[in-house]
C-alpha cells in the first residue's frame, strides 16, 4: 500500500467533534463526565512538572494493581486511541497483515492503513448475535498475519466476546505468530465487573495477547486521558520506546489525577452504575415499542446498534440521522461510520432526564420520518 493510499484522518471523530453536539445527545458511547469537584483533590494536590521517565510509578502501580499484572506488564497513554496506535504500531510494519473485525469502530482501520499494513476481515454480525467464528478466522490467517484486533465490548453493538472465544482467538495466533490487541474500554460496565477495572482482562490468556484501555468510557474521566496498554513485559519495553516519537513528556496533572481518580473508583463507578441503572429500563422500553428497529441487545455497557426497518424501500439512514439532528436536536451515531449503514448507534451513559427525553423525541422522529418516506 502507498503512503498516499494511506488514511491520514479519522471520518468518524472529524464528524463527531463537528457535526454530532446536539441538545438532546445520544451520539455518545460514554457515561457522563465526571466532574472535578467530586474528586477529593485541590489544586495544591497538583503539581505542573513531575519526574520524566517512562511512566509515573504511583500510577503503574495502582494501574498494576487494579488488573492484576506487574508494572512491567503496563504502558500509559494519552486514552484508549492513543493506546490502539502505539500497541499497533509496535507490532505492525508496513506490508504485514492484520486481521479486523467487521463491522468495527472506524479508527481502528485507519490507524492499520496509517501503519501501511494489509487488512482483512473477520466478520461479527447481528444475524449471529455478532458473535466471532474461529473457523471463519482460521481461515482468513495467513503466514504474514502479525495481529488480530477486536473491541470487547464491542464498538458498535455492545456485544460480549467470552472467554473461550477469546482462548480460541489465542491459540490460533499463536500458530502464525501473531499476537491479539483486545481494546477493553467498554468491558467494566460488564454487571459482573460492576465498573472496576476488570482483574480478568484478556491479558491473562497469553503473552500473545495485548490490551487497551482507559478511565473515558465507563467513569466518563475522558479529559484528564487516563489509558494504558498491557503487554508482555518486553514488548511493553517496546512501546515504552516508541512513544518517545509521540509523547516525550507526559502531562504529570493529568497522571496526578489519575491517581486519585483510582483510589476513588468505587465512587466514581457508584456514579456510573446509578446512571445506567435508570436508563437502562427507559432504553429497554422504547426499544419494545418500536417495531421499525431491530437490535441485538448486549449484556452492559452504554451502546445499542439497532437497524431501521424500512418496508417501503425508501430513505436511509444517514438521511435519517440528518432530520433527527436539524429538526429533532437529537443526535445518534450513522451507521455508516460503522460500515454498517442501515444501522445506527445509540448511547445511554448521559444524564437520565436528558437521556429519556432525547429518546422520546427519537421516537417522534422515527414516526415522522416513516410518514415522510411512505410507511
Amino acid at each position: 500500500m502507498s503512503s498516499e493510499s494511506r488514511a491520514m484522518s479519522s471520518v468518524y471523530l472529524e464528524w463527531a467533534k463537528l457535526q454530532s453536539v446536539a441538545p438532546y445527545n445520544l451520539a455518545t458511547s460514554g457515561i457522563a463526565g465526571y466532574p472535578l469537584s467530586a474528586l477529593p483533590v485541590t489544586v495544591q494536590d497538583l503539581e505542573i512538572n513531575g519526574p520524566d521517565s517512562y511512566g509515573h510509578k504511583p500510577l503503574l502501580a495502582r494501574f498494576a494493581a487494579k488488573c492484576n499484572v506487574t508494572p512491567d506488564h503496563v504502558v500509559t497513554t494519552n486514552g484508549t486511541s492513543m493506546a490502539n496506535h502505539l500497541a499497533m504500531a509496535a507490532i505492525l510494519s508496513p506490508g504485514d497483515d492484520v486481521l479486523v473485525e467487521f463491522p468495527a469502530y472506524g479508527l481502528l482501520l485507519e490507524v492499520a492503513s496509517y501503519l501501511g499494513a494489509k487488512i482483512h476481515r473477520f466478520n461479527r454480525l447481528p444475524e449471529n448475535q455478532y458473535r466471532i467464528d474461529l473457523e471463519e478466522v482460521r481461515g482468513k490467517l495467513t503466514a504474514k498475519t502479525r495481529l488480530i484486533v477486536l473491541t470487547n465490548l464491542h464498538n458498535p453493538s455492545g456485544a460480549l466476546v467470552d472467554r473461550e472465544t477469546l482462548l480460541g482467538l489465542g491459540e490460533l495466533a499463536a500458530e502464525v505468530g501473531a499476537r491479539v490487541l483486545v481494546d477493553e474500554v467498554y468491558l467494566p460496565m460488564l454487571p459482573e465487573f460492576d465498573f472496576a477495572l476488570p482483574s480478568s482482562s484478556a491479558v491473562h490468556l497469553g503473552s500473545q495477547f495485548v490490551v487497551t484501555s482507559s478511565l473515558t468510557k465507563a467513569f466518563g474521566l475522558s479529559g484528564i486521558r487516563a489509558g494504558w496498554i498491557l503487554a508482555e513485559p518486553a514488548l511493553a519495553k517496546r512501546i515504552w520506546r516508541l512513544n518517545d516519537l509521540f509523547n516525550a513528556t507526559p502531562v504529570h496533572p493529568g497522571e496526578l489525577l489519575a491517581c486519585v481518580a483510582l483510589d476513588n473508583l468505587e465512587k466514581i463507578g457508584d456514579r456510573a452504575r446509578t446512571l445506567l441503572a435508570t436508563n437502562w429500563p427507559v432504553l429497554k422500553a422504547f426499544l419494545a415499542g418500536r417495531s421499525d428497529l431491530e437490535v441485538v441487545m448486549p449484556p452492559g455497557g452504554t451502546v445499542v446498534f439497532p437497524r431501521l426497518l424500512r418496508d417501503s424501500g425508501n430513505g436511509s439512514v444517514r438521511e435519517f440521522c440528518q432530520m433527527l439532528r436539524s429538526d429533532y436536536q437529537t443526535a445518534v451515531v450513522p451507521g455508516e461510520f460503522f460500515e454498517m449503514p442501515d444501522h445506527f448507534r445509540i448511547g445511554i451513559g448521559g444524564e437520565p432526564e436528558m437521556t429519556a427525553k432525547a429518546l422520546g423525541r427519537l421516537g417522534t422522529a422515527l414516526d415522522d420520518y416513516a410518514d415522510r418516506i411512505g410507511r
